[in-house]
């Protein structure tokens, strides 16, 4: 029986999180269905070019964070060793 899959399954298997069989069967689905091979190449190569942008936050974002948070007390933990 041949298994359909669908876009979903092609970005599972691009992020690796298909089983060993599944990969094989992807790979057979993505040699017998141009469509879906090219959607993988598309994929394949939206991921390489998002793994180039690093974001940082301002300095300004960060001290705001931090000064919120220096707002509330530092909560100690019970003392067990009682």
């Amino acid at each position: 029986m041949t298994k359909t899959f669908t876009y979903d399954d092609v970005v599972r298997y691009l992020y690796a999180e298909t089983s060993p069989q599944e990969n094989d069967d992807i790979v057979e689905a993505l040699a017998s269905d141009a469509e879906m091979l090219a959607f993988y190449l598309d994929a394949l190569e939206l991921q390489a070019q998002m793994d180039l942008f690093v974001r940082t936050p301002a300095e300004r974002t960060v001290n705001n964070i931090l000064r919120y948070s220096r707002q509330y007390p530092t909560i100690q933990p019970a003392d067990l060793s009682v």
